[in-house]
């Protein structure tokens, strides 16, 4: 039935830090939109929460009902899912009226995984409407990690003594591959990766192509797609990019440009914005952003890799490691609602990642794959950024962390630098 259909209880569901986000929006707003790529699971964890629905990417009759008679879709037990919505985007303004007209929360949980043309949202929801992203999957979400160390308590500057989970690298190296994608949930490697490739596939053939209403050759997105892999949490610029891609016919940079925004439309790429901190020395920020795919399993997948590869490979490791831990700090700071950039002034000095909260409260993160030289070179770091920072503008950093791929302790060092491997983070 279109309308009433009551959700089923879920089987297998994971549980999401999403979850509880979801239902706080929910109870503040009347409708929360949440986007996402495909595959991390926005229908589920919206089922949890939803009592009726309409699924408009399968359902023809659905999209036809929207333009006829928008009154009927949205008639249905609250909250009332809109699934993949988007496809019926007129719905969007009928639904803000309805909002508008009820003034209660909780009415509508819209998902979609591709952002519709800029005119399907020209009337705002602001008052209405909160988004939310839904990432891939933590590794506290998976179980990879065994959460001993909160972000949350990291921000509040509590101290670090706890054990980390997991095995080691190789173990970690797996969960890598598999990604957060719900579909590869605890599943072997190597499957995990035709899971990847084939999703590769299909974003470039049914998604990128027609991403803005432009085709686009796949040739030249498979090209870029190496190329942004290459490049993953590094600060290449259209050039690189275009320059990396090969090819008998290079690239123009307008062309890469345009690629890259059809992959940000559609929720694959996700790149890391740098921190806008006030200095006290005469450092100046670099504005340039770092690249990341929205889960490091699909540069895996774009480059063709593996496990093995990856093993032989310790400077590609070390970029996939720091897009991996970037994907579990932004999930872990929308709790908090906080942000995550990175760092870099003009005198070379970076740091990988900068969470900061809508309260103004920050920390600052290094991360390394290990070992006492990295460690130590991270500890460097993340002390030189607190001497260069405001802290009369920003603040004292509530903690700084390195961030490592093995070892079996979490611990604060004698300068205040706490060594955190990611399998012991958690929310």
């Amino acid at each position: 039935m279109l309308n009433g259909t009551v959700s089923l209880p879920l089987v297998g569901y994971i549980s999401r830090i999403a979850d509880g986000i979801l239902a706080a929006r929910l109870r503040a707003v009347a409708t929360v939109v949440i986007e996402g790529a495909r595959g991390v699971g926005k229908t589920e964890t919206a089922r949890k929460q939803a009592r009726s629905e309409v699924r408009f990417d399968v359902d023809e009759h659905a999209r036809a009902l929207a333009a006829l008679d928008p009154a009927a879709v949205l008639e249905g037990p609250e909250p009332r899912l809109l699934d993949e919505w988007q496809h019926a985007p007129s719905i969007w303004n009928h639904m803000r009226r309805a909002s508008d007209e009820g003034r209660r929360p909780g009415r509508f949980i819209l998902t979609g995984s591709a952002i519709p043309a800029d005119d399907a949202t020209r009337h705002t929801g602001a008052g209405r409407v909160s988004r939310i992203r839904l990432r891939p999957m933590t590794l506290f979400e998976t179980g990879d990690s065994n959460g001993a160390v909160a972000l949350s308590d990291l921000m509040s500057s509590a101290p670090v003594a706890a054990q980390a989970g997991g095995s080691g690298l190789p173990e970690l190296i797996a969960a890598l591959c598999r990604g957060g994608w719900p579909a590869n949930a605890g599943g072997d490697p190597a499957d995990a990766q035709r899971y990847c490739r084939d999703y590769l596939n299909e974003v470039q053939r049914a998604d990128v192509q027609v991403a803005n209403g432009r085709r686009r050759p796949l040739v030249a997105l498979q090209r870029i797609l190496r190329s942004l892999a290459r490049n993953t949490a590094t600060e290449a610029t259209m050039e690189t990019l275009a320059a990396g891609a090969g090819g008998e016919d290079p690239l123009h940079r307008d062309t890469v440009r345009s690629y890259l925004d059809a992959l940000e439309r559609v929720f694959v790429l996700e790149d890391l914005p740098a921190w806008s901190a006030r200095l006290r020395s005469r450092s100046r920020l670099r504005r340039a952003a770092k690249r990341h795919f929205v889960d490091p399993s699909l540069a895996v997948a774009a480059l063709r890799s593996g496990p093995e590869r990856l093993q032989r490979d310790l400077e590609l490791l070390g970029l996939l490691f720091e897009s991996l831990v970037v994907r579990d700090l932004r999930v872990y700071a929308d709790a908090l609602d906080g942000d995550v950039y990175h760092y870099r002034d003009n005198t070379g000095l970076e740091v990988d990642a900068i969470v900061e909260t809508a309260a103004g409260d920050w920390l600052a993160a290094e991360i390394k794959l290990g070992g006492d030289a990295a460690i130590d070179q991270a500890a460097t770091n993340l002390l030189k950024l607190r001497d260069r920072v405001d802290i009369a503008a920003a603040g004292e950093p509530a903690k700084l962390i390195a961030v490592t791929a093995v070892g079996g302790y979490c611990y604060d060092r004698p300068d205040g630098v706490a060594v955190v491997p990611v399998t012991a983070l958690g929310p």
